[in-house]
């Protein structure tokens, strides 16, 4: 559908239609009201084009090396389709779904439906909690850093981050939620992270426990440094590709622009934590659903600065990254936090999506 753009520019382009709807956000947001019906009516349109357009410009991509596993996927796939024997020892779900459909249609309708599913949670999930507003929730998901990444790199990883979105859908349908939580860990077995975060953060329901958590992890990844890589790896923590995410050295480097300490990705790390804080501490909000997402956040993100290290580390900072458009904008949309709050709501995702840009487009 998209082959006649070139393949080179294909990624940027995606990010500059964002930016593009951003300036039309920042400027309606200093002209009109957002609780204006025609408001709501014309977010409405663009929320549902723009969801669509992602959904068929992420899915519709070339088998091309830009676009990192996809290369990869489309040569199990093509073994798969083949008749050939493929054995398949973890991450069941993910693999048994290509197993099944490499038999009915093509790499290009697989990832075509990898598309829908990795993108329809995330707007599931902005339905649900901001309600008529949701569109503002559904740009900030597709503005994260990492968000283009884990759709046609990482995507198995991507697809267990959204079938735990999907699964806090039913948070007060609980079989549901844990039924979808366990399908989120056999898409690909990292999600045992935020799993069990979730787990520990309903069991002490205690925010500022959170917070030193997160806290100490800091010093703690700065004295241990690469130990605590090895330390979770002796554990059977991880295991095959993942094990080598974290033990693996240089040869991963050239997938990761700059291992050590990336304190970059801490500051970005860093902003839904304070976004927690303020809102919980300064504005006291006591929403339980928020205050469980916000534990979950920083006990996922911990684990991450822990072994920020480890070449490829970024496999494990998006196991927290992809809550955090809700972490930091659900009580925007649920409260009355400040007085023109849509106006500071602008700026906020301005500053957001402007590092997402800086990191994938400038840089």
């Amino acid at each position: 559908m998209f082959d006649f753009i070139p393949v080179e520019f294909y990624t940027a382009i995606q990010y500059n239609i964002l930016l593009l709807v951003l300036l039309i956000i920042i400027a309606h947001s200093w002209v009109y009201d957002v609780r204006d019906q025609q408001s709501l009516q014309f977010f409405q349109i663009l929320g549902i084009s723009l969801t669509v357009f992602m959904i068929l410009y992420m899915g519709q991509r070339q088998i091309n090396y830009r676009f990192g596993d996809t290369v990869n996927y489309n040569k199990v796939y093509k073994v798969m389709q083949s008749g050939e024997s493929f054995k398949i020892e973890k991450d069941y779900f993910f693999n048994y779904m290509m197993l099944y459909f490499s038999q009915v249609m093509s790499i290009s309708g697989f990832l075509q439906l990898c598309s829908v599913l990795y993108i329809l949670p995330c707007y599931l999930f902005s339905r649900k909690y901001f309600g008529n507003y949701w569109f503002f929730a559904m740009f900030m998901f597709m503005a994260s850093f990492s968000f283009w990444a884990y759709g046609v790199n990482g995507v198995r990883n991507g697809l267990g981050t959204s079938f735990f979105l999907l699964a806090l859908v039913f948070y007060q349908r609980k079989w549901l939620m844990y039924a979808l939580f366990m399908v989120s860990y056999f898409m690909h077995a990292s999600l045992i992270i935020p799993i069990a975060a979730f787990v520990v953060s309903g069991l002490y329901k205690n925010p500022k426990a959170y917070l030193a958590i997160w806290f100490l992890a800091i010093p703690l990844s700065l004295a241990g440094g690469s130990a605590w890589a090895g330390f979770f790896s002796s554990l059977g923590f991880a295991e095959d590709r993942t094990q080598g995410y974290l033990t693996g050295g240089e040869k991963y480097d050239s997938s990761f622009s700059q291992t050590g300490f990336r304190w970059d990705f801490l500051l970005y790390s860093a902003s839904a934590v304070f976004a927690g804080w303020y809102f919980i501490f300064k504005k006291k909000i006591t929403d339980k659903f928020y205050i469980h997402l916000f534990g979950t956040y920083c006990i996922a993100n911990a684990f991450w600065i822990l072994v920020i290290t480890a070449a490829f580390s970024n496999r494990f900072a998006y196991l927290s990254w992809f809550l955090m458009p809700a972490v930091i904008a659900y009580p925007m949309f649920r409260y009355k936090v400040w007085e023109n709050q849509y106006k500071i709501f602008a700026i906020v995702l301005l500053l957001y999506f402007m590092f997402t840009y800086l990191m994938n487009v400038i840089l």
